[in-house]
């Protein structure tokens, strides 16, 4: 399902979680590091050849809300010449790891900065945004430049690829909203709440519900109550949850909603892999969305 408009070099990219490959990097190679493996992802897109990526969050078995970096992360980041990081206090562990190996010439690219965000945005997971990464991309692309001013050409040729490689999420999102604008969906986290609004769908569950279960806190009975709701009495006709973590009340959760025979969509915070880049990832999550609607069909896990 890799994006055809693109061909990642996935033999750059290795992954530091739960074990670290110590990364070495040859001569002209720019050794970076994403703290989510989306951003690595992308990062790999762009820099091509001329970049060494290793992603720190990329186990969708892992809560990225209770990640303790590891001795060997540490390394890895202290090592690192560019840093993509998403801010807004999901991935805080880096602040630490980047303070304990200071480096003036060190390149760190904050999403949350990028999209000129405030500290205490509530909805943490900015990458499910369709107008995130193309803002993002730019700024790796100049990143890498300023790194490796020879290669600015072909890092150009490769931020054009993928904003080109952007264009049949960005139609799915559009047609979606066109046909299907105002769908019903009740969720568990606010994971996918981003792309969903981007696709024109009304969110049912109330945010404090949705904050509670991130922030792993119980909801109050009457929003338990509330949520359930949304099922037995038929007003939703989506429920997405997310597959990533799983407790006994989303479970009971999902359960009322099969019951009534509302379609399940598993979201997930990191990115599946093997199988998937950003791109494709987040137009599978669109389709599974759209077939729930339109075929009434769950896809729990991607």
């Amino acid at each position: 399902m890799i994006s055809s408009a693109l061909v990642i070099p996935v033999l750059l990219i290795t992954t530091l979680s739960p074990s670290v490959v110590s990364a070495s990097t040859k001569t002209g190679v720019i050794s970076a590091v994403g703290a989510e493996n989306e951003y690595a992802n992308v990062l790999s897109q762009i820099g091509g050849q001329y970049v060494s990526v290793s992603s720190i969050l990329n186990n969708p078995n892992t809560d990225p809300h209770t990640y303790e970096a590891s001795p060997r992360v540490a390394q890895a980041v202290s090592q690192a010449q560019l840093i993509v990081q998403n801010g807004v206090g999901y991935d805080s562990f880096m602040n630490n790891i980047e303070a304990a190996s200071p480096n003036s010439k060190r390149k760190v690219i904050v999403v949350q900065n990028v999209l000129g965000l405030k500290d205490n945005t509530p909805n943490p997971h900015l990458w499910y945004d369709p107008t995130t990464m193309p803002a993002v991309a730019k700024v790796m692309a100049k990143d890498l430049a300023a790194l490796e001013p020879s290669h600015r050409a072909y890092f150009q040729r490769r931020l054009a690829s993928f904003i080109t490689s952007m264009q049949p999420l960005v139609k799915a999102i559009a047609s979606f909203k066109t046909k299907y604008s105002h769908t019903r969906v009740a969720v568990t986290e606010p994971v996918a709440d981003y792309l969903l609004v981007a696709m024109g769908a009304k969110i049912l569950t109330p945010f404090v519900f949705q904050s509670d279960i991130m922030n792993g806190v119980e909801p109050s009975p009457e929003n338990i109550t509330l949520e359930k709701s949304f099922f037995t009495k038929h007003e939703a006709r989506v429920f997405c949850y997310n597959q990533q973590v799983v407790s006994a009340l989303t479970g009971s959760v999902r359960q009322t909603a099969e019951s009534n025979h509302v379609p399940v969509v598993g979201v997930y915070e990191t990115m599946p892999t093997p199988g998937y880049d950003y791109q494709s990832w987040m137009l599978a999550e669109v389709s599974a969305i759209q077939r729930a609607v339109v075929r009434h069909t769950s896809t729990k896990k991607l």
